[in-house]
Parts: structure tokens; C-alpha cells; sequence
């Protein structure tokens, strides 16, 4: 499954960024190495997992304003330097990869100042529980949350996106198909946790998840809904794309969702129904499939097709002033995900 920019860059005719040989990480630097003494502008950019859009990309590299872009990855190579340097057409000041080739990189010296003088930071797909291991409760977390206060953008792509959100699907125990999740929404691989990590304030309440069209992603994304809620007595939102579709959410709360316009390339942003006097799902028990229908209307769903342009859009401030896509009603019963399309509104204060 495709997960970003995983391979080497052999047209860059570029080599490992020259530092004291080091054997927990691995970097490649193209651009200017004195720092850019620019403000980033913010925001947070959400790709599905495959080939990367480029207009959201675009979006992303100029709200570093002419900065230093960082991609932190713990796998593959320098994919990304030259395209975000040189590709898009967008000025900025240097691009650098670092690959974390074990956890105890979370405490170079280097990495955390690249981290402490970067205007973007962009996460590389792969695999989300070697982010979490790695980072974690690190210096490395400690930076980039001081990142974020900063105004500086964020972003990632498959794994990468994962990791954005206030709950997390972690894989610790690796994937987990909707079939499975619906079948036992306390199968073991159904690992969602909310211990601190990447503090994005507008994502607070949210789980994240990708490839969502392949393969179909829905009933997993349910099931982890359904357990939190459970679990934890909190109702969380959604935000899920397909795999060639971006969410772009400036600081102001507004999510764009680019994509190709020939294509049907969407995003969700799916909640409880707060209409409903009982939201909760009716049945969350071990070994027993997922029971979250009432009456077809457990969920609301904003579906949203990307455009070249990200000019539809949802408002993350209160999820309810949307532009350009429909709403859509799911419900799951005896692990079978019903949907709803052209549905209205919540209407709820």
C-alpha cells in the first residue's frame, strides 16, 4: 500500500547531509544551510497515503513562509527533498530529512535543534506505532508541541496523519480490518489510546484515519469511535481521507479538502448524532459484533470532494458550517456499515 514519498531521490544528486557519522539517524539537506529567521503562518495538512496532492502541498510549503522545511520519517529515504524544494514551485530556505533508525535518536542534540529552527515539519508515512515508540514522552514530542505554539505548520501523509490527531489508532499490534474491528470491537488490534502526544488544539476531540478507499476503512473508523465512547464516555469526531485527498485546516479552523476534480477523491468528517435523545452505540462488547444503528442514524458525516482549489471546506470550530458536500447518515448492525447519502444537517445547539 502506497504510503507517500518512500524512495530515494536518484535525480537529486544529493548525499547525507555531512555531519559526525551517526548510526540512530540519517539525514539528507538540500537548500541553504544558514537558518531562515522567518514566522511561519500555521496550520495543519492531512494526506490520505498515497502520491501526494500537490496543491494542498503547495498550500503547506507556503505557510512555512520561505522557511526551513523538516521531514521526520523512521523509514525510507530523502523522497521529499526535491520535491518540496524544487518541484512545486514554492520558495522555501532549505528542506532536510531525517530518518530516525532507532528510538535513541529521540535525543540528538541535532534533531531537536533542527526541530527547535524549522518553519514546517512534515511526517512520512510508514508505520504510526514506531512515531509513538520513538517519540513519545521524548525530547522529540517536547519539541514539536513547542513547535506548534510557535505557529509553525504540521503535516503528514498514511502513518503520518495518524499521529495527528488527539486519539490515535496506534497499531501497536499492527492493522486491523473493518471486518475485524466490527466483528470484536475489542479485537486486541483495536489499540486507540489519547496519551499525550502531537498537542493540535483544533484536533483535540479527533481521530484520525487513512486510506480510506483502500481498502474500506469505514467500519474500523466506527469501531473506534464506539469503543472510546465506551471506554472512556466521550463521543470523539472523525476526520478521514482517501488516499489521494488532502485535508488542509488553517489556524482559523477551516478544513479544505483538495483532490482531483476527475477523480473521486473525498474526505469525511464524521460525529455522533447529537439529535438522538441515546447517541451511544447499543452494543460494544467483547467477542460480539458492533451494534451502533439507531434507527440508521448513529452517525453524521460531512463527505467532501477534494478540488484543485480546497474550496470546499467545513468549519473544525463547530463542525456544522460546511461548503460544497453532502451529509451522509452510518450505521452499523450485525457487522454490516449502512449509509444514507444526501441527508440533512445536524441540528443541534
Amino acid at each position: 500500500m502506497a504510503c507517500g514519498r518512500t524512495d530515494d531521490n536518484n535525480n537529486s544528486n544529493e548525499v547525507p547531509n555531512p555531519q559526525p557519522t551517526p548510526t540512530n539517524y540519517t539525514s539528507y539537506f538540500v537548500g541553504n544551510k544558514t537558518d531562515a529567521k522567518v514566522s511561519a503562518l500555521g496550520g495543519i495538512c492531512l494526506m490520505g497515503g498515497a502520491t501526494e496532492d500537490d496543491n494542498a502541498m503547495k498550500w503547506f510549503l507556503n505557510r512555512a513562509n520561505g522557511g526551513d522545511v523538516l521531514i521526520l520519517r523512521a523509514s525510507g529515504a530523502d523522497g521529499y527533498n526535491k520535491y518540496f524544494y524544487a518541484d512545486l514551485g514554492v520558495k522555501v530556505n532549505s528542506v532536510e530529512t531525517i530518518v530516525f533508525n532507532d528510538k535513541s535518536a529521540s535525543n540528538v542534540a541535532y534533531i531537536l535543534d533542527k526541530i527547535e529552527k524549522s518553519e514546517a515539519i512534515w511526517f512520512a508515512g510508514g508505520d504510526q506505532w514506531k512515531y509513538i515508540d520513538y517519540w513519545r514522552n521524548t525530547p522529540i514530542q517536547t519539541k514539536i508541541n513547542e513547535a506548534l505554539k510557535r505557529n509553525v505548520v504540521i503535516g503528514g501523509t498514511s502513518a503520518g496523519m495518524a499521529i495527528q490527531g488527539k486519539y490515535i489508532f496506534s497499531a501497536q499490534k499492527g492493522s486491523v480490518t473493518s471486518s475485524e474491528a466490527l466483528a470484536n470491537p475489542y479485537d486486541e488490534k483495536v489499540t486507540v489510546d489519547n496519551a499525550p502526544f502531537i498537542d493540535n488544539s483544533i484536533l483535540s476531540n479527533v481521530i484520525t484515519d487513512t486510506h480510506f478507499d483502500n481498502p474500506d476503512r469505514k467500519g474500523r473508523l466506527m469501531a473506534f469511535m464506539a469503543r472510546t465512547q465506551k471506554d472512556k464516555n466521550i463521543f470523539i469526531k472523525a476526520i478521514a481521507a482517501e488516499e489521494y485527498t488532502a485535508v488542509c485546516i488553517s489556524p482559523d479552523g477551516i478544513a479544505s479538502v483538495y483532490g482531483d476534480e476527475g477523480k473521486d477523491d473525498f474526505a469525511y468528517f464524521v460525529q455522533h448524532n447529537c439529535e438522538l435523545s441515546n447517541p451511544s452505540p447499543e452494543k460494544v462488547e467483547n467477542a460480539s459484533p458492533l451494534i451502533w444503528d439507531r434507527d440508521s442514524k448513529a452517525l453524521k458525516v460531512y463527505k467532501i470532494k477534494g478540488t484543485s482549489t480546497g474550496n470546499n471546506t467545513i468549519d473544525l470550530k463547530n463542525w456544522k458550517n460546511v461548503k460544497g458536500g453532502i451529509w451522509e447518515d452510518w450505521s452499523v448492525n450485525n457487522s454490516t456499515v449502512k449509509i444514507i447519502s444526501n441527508t440533512t444537517s445536524p441540528n443541534c445547539k
